[in-house]
Order: structure tokens, then sequence, then C-alpha cells
């Protein structure tokens, strides 16, 4: 009970840190978006707590079966710091690490930039912001967002494939890890699994194109003034990158369970087999 405890408080700080970083960097957040980042910081904190600290699961899947939500974790985490760095770098003179990210965020542009790219498109979308928008400033922190995501892509991917994800250290309970998922509704729990898993992997394929689409339409349609604070910019860019990660990794994930349940089915069809030859 303790050590439950003591690892939900974490998490639940870990989640309040992470959602409240754009307010803790920047420097000209204004007093009530910081009021609204400890609000929301709040609710991810309560919110996390209840889910770990519960014996029971409610919505977050795979709770148990590390290190998928921690990647997730991680990689937001390092977007939104990185994204706050860099945004606050463009308002002020800055030291070394904001230099870093700056050169990592060029060598990151000039990588995927490319014809047809999501970073090229991102770019042509937010050409069409105010004229007091940098869109270059704003394309260079995407290409590093994605960079950043993509390298916890295949982070997980290679677990997955190579560690033996989810049963290298301990059994997969699948009520706990895929709590909304129902295996008794509907066709047979494989197809479905693999139907999500395909859906998954087509979605977060295509966001990353998708969302520019978007974002270009609401920027002619509805008041683009909003992405004159930091803070919206930083939440749209770090969505754009992470929504994509998210969903690709979720149907990679699929697909490992489908995996796993066809191969105990096939262990039991095999021992039923030689039972009946006995």
């Amino acid at each position: 009970m303790v050590k439950r405890i003591m690892g939900s408080a974490v998490r639940a700080l870990l989640m309040a840190i992470m959602m409240a970083i754009p307010s803790l960097v920047l420097p000209d957040t204004s007093s009530d978006a910081a009021q609204l980042a400890a609000l929301v910081a709040l609710v991810a904190a309560v919110v996390t707590f209840s889910e770990y600290f519960s014996e029971y699961p409610t919505f977050l899947e795979f709770r148990n079966a590390p290190p998928f939500n921690r990647l997730r974790f991680l990689a937001l985490f390092f977007c939104l710091l990185f994204a706050s760095i860099l945004v606050a770098s463009e308002t002020r003179h800055a030291d070394l690490p904001p230099i870093l990210l700056e050169r990592l965020a060029t060598g990151a542009h000039a990588v995927l930039d490319v014809p047809f790219s999501p970073v090229r498109l991102m770019s042509i979308a937010l050409a069409e912001a105010p004229g007091w928008f940098d869109p270059v400033g704003a394309t260079r922190i995407a290409s590093l967002l994605l960079t950043v995501t993509m390298i916890a892509f295949l982070l997980f991917w290679i677990h997955a494939r190579f560690i033996f994800w989810p049963i290298r250290k301990r059994a997969f309970n699948f009520w706990i890890n895929l709590p909304l998922f129902d295996p008794t509704s509907g066709r047979d729990v494989l197809y479905r699994l693999k139907r999500d898993a395909h859906f998954n992997l087509a979605l977060g394929f295509l966001l990353p194109f998708l969302i520019p689409a978007l974002l270009r339409f609401w920027i002619k349609t509805f008041d683009a003034s909003l992405l004159a604070t930091s803070e919206t910019l930083i939440w749209v860019l770090c969505a754009w990158a992470f929504l994509p990660l998210t969903l690709m990794m979720r149907g990679v994930a699929l697909f490992r369970v489908a995996a796993l349940i066809e191969e105990k089915r096939r262990r039991a069809y095999a021992q039923d087999d030689d039972l009946q030859m006995v």
C-alpha cells in the first residue's frame, strides 16, 4: 500500500510539472495563463494519482506494461521542454542550452523539410498566420519535436519487437492493461485487435499531414490571434507531434497483444491435438 501511494504521488508530481513547463520556462507568462496552467496541472496530477492508486483500472491503457506510458510521458515532457526553451530563446538572449537546441532544431529542419513532408506542410500552414508570427522559427521547433517523437516510437518498436514486451518480466493482464476493450463483445478478439491496430497505425501516420491542413483552415476561417500567445503555439506544435506517436504506439502494442493471444491459442490447439492422439 505504501509503495503504491508513493509511486502514485511521484507520477502525479511529474505530471503536474510537465503540464506547467511552458508557464515555468516562458519569461512573459501572464498571471491568467499561469493560473490556468496551475489548474490544469492540478487536475492532471489528481487524475494521475487516482488512476495509479486505484487497484482497478479506469481508462488508462497499458498501466502495468512499461515502458509504454513512460515513453509517452518522456516524449511529451521533452517536447514541451524543448519547445518552451526555443520559444523563450526568441525573446531573450540565451546561454548554451538554448543555442544547442537551436542547432539541433536547425539540423532537424534541414533533414525533415523536404517536399510533401509533414514539416513542409506545417511550414505552409504557419505561413498563413499574421505578419507578426515567425513561421520559420515555429517550423524549426516542429522539426525538433517530430524528431523526438520519432525516436520515442523507434525505441518502443525495438522494445516490443526484440525484448519480448509486455511479458518479459511479468504476465500480461488483459483487463488491467486494456480496460476499455471488451473481449467478449463483437467478433473474435484477434480480429478486433488487429482491426484497431491497423486503424491506429493508419490514423497515426496520416495525422501529421492532416493537422497542418486543419490548422491552415482554422487560421483562414477563425481568429488567428490566438497563436500570438506562446503557450498556444507550444501546445499546438506538441499536439501535432505527440498525437501521432500515441496512436502509432498503441497500434504496435495491439499487434503485439494479438500476437501473444494467437501464440497462446496455437499452443492450446497443439496440446489438444496431442491429447486426442494419446
